[in-house]
């Protein structure tokens, strides 16, 4: 997911059809638009029920959070329990303060993982970046196995090479618990100064067959594993110069149409679980709108032209390539007016823990104000309802 949640970037120098079930399989007691929550207040005279719409909206955040361990009073367990958010996200290292964050040890964090799990009222997705190599949020300082990055794993470009690795990382997600990885990274290592994708060695070539055959093999194992997976970051980031968690990156005029192929060869393939969408300029696309707050890139062409049906997914809704133009508010409500299903807020570039209560305030006020429907909330809901566990 977004680079806002890597802080090795930080230390050095950015996540969907096949699901386990459906939003009309989910199993009881999860936040969708098809099944009952607790019973709510009666609907407001305009005939909005608000604890219905905060319900389901609270179902479509991921939410970033300082600990090690967490107690029942502590704001992110009462998230899950009480505002029955989607998930949250975990990292080994606070970007703001420099301390570990979530991770560190495999007995710690998944005695945090199951904490927070028994707190939530229905399935939670527990989600990471967990790439290889640089951007491996379990990684031998906390304990996990070492493992090789996107491209050194592409430079090799073998199957069953592949396939080892990918069975490596995903046994380490496993036995803490996650359910959902913000992997495999299918941009193409246009630009080798790249600071955000080549120069960290998260992707596996600037050769489309070799990011789609080595992706392709990576998502197998992840979902052999029932861990789901997010190709990264539509509609390509390969060939920028900068790094949208610190900066707003402009790609209008590097990237090249053929930065979709990895993308429309795995989406045809039925091989994505979701999709995330970067923060990017491109003008090419959108003259005004970055990537993710843009109903041309993600309604037009990623639901239009390369017909995806599935799940969109934010990258960090709190880093600067949003934050230095748009607010909180708008930001929320143009990722929803775009087609973006699961918002990620990551709580690293800013530490809030009011985010969640924020956004449906926020929510709650928008569609009153007819610039978001429940028909949209609803039709995000069904789609973020095929990646929980």
């Amino acid at each position: 997911m977004g680079l806002s949640r890597r802080h090795l970037l930080t230390a050095a120098g950015l996540s969907l059809s096949a699901a386990a079930c459906g939003s009309n399989g989910a199993p009881a007691g999860s936040p969708t638009a098809t099944t009952p929550g607790p019973a709510s207040p009666t609907p407001t005279a305009t005939g909005l029920d608000e604890a219905a719409l905060r319900r389901k909206v609270a179902s479509l955040l991921v939410v970033g959070f300082r600990g090690q361990s967490v107690s029942p009073d502590d704001w992110i367990v009462k998230a899950i329990r009480e505002q029955h958010i989607g998930g949250v996200i975990l990292f080994d290292t606070d970007q703001l303060t420099g301390q570990p964050r979530n991770i560190t040890s495999p007995d710690q964090v998944t005695k945090l993982v199951t904490t927070l799990r028994e707190a939530a009222p229905g399935p939670l997705i527990v989600s990471i970046d967990q790439e290889g190599g640089r951007i491996s949020r379990l990684n031998p300082g906390n304990g996990f196995p070492a493992s090789q990055s996107q491209a050194q794993v592409g430079a090799i470009n073998q199957a069953a090479h592949t396939t080892a690795w990918a069975q490596g990382m995903v046994r380490s997600l496993t036995s803490v618990g996650v359910t959902m990885n913000y992997a495999p990274v299918v941009d193409l290592a246009t630009n080798p100064n790249n600071p955000a994708i080549a120069k960290l060695g998260r992707s596996f070539s600037a050769d489309p067959d070799v990011v789609v055959a080595n992706a392709t093999e990576e998502i197998k194992v992840h979902r052999a594993s029932k861990i789901k997976t997010s190709i990264k970051h539509f509609p390509g980031f390969g060939s920028a110069t900068g790094n949208t968690d610190f900066d707003v990156v402009d790609v209008t005029g590097t990237w090249k149409r053929s930065d979709l192929v990895p993308f429309q060869r795995l989406i045809a393939a039925g091989t994505a679980d979701s999709v995330l969408v970067a923060h990017l300029l491109n003008r090419q696309l959108d003259p005004d709108k970055p990537m993710s707050l843009s109903r041309k890139a993600v309604n037009d062409l990623l639901r239009g032209d390369l017909g995806w049906t599935g799940p969109v997914v934010s990258d960090d809704m709190q880093a600067k390539g949003i934050t230095a133009k748009y607010g909180t508010d708008e930001a929320f409500t143009l990722a929803v007016q775009a087609g973006v299903d699961l918002l990620v807020y990551a709580n690293q570039q800013v530490y809030n823990p009011r985010i969640v209560t924020e956004i449906l305030d926020v929510a709650v006020n928008r569609v009153k104000r007819g610039d978001l429907t429940m028909a949209q909330i609803d039709a995000a809901v069904a789609r973020v309802d095929t990646l929980r566990p």
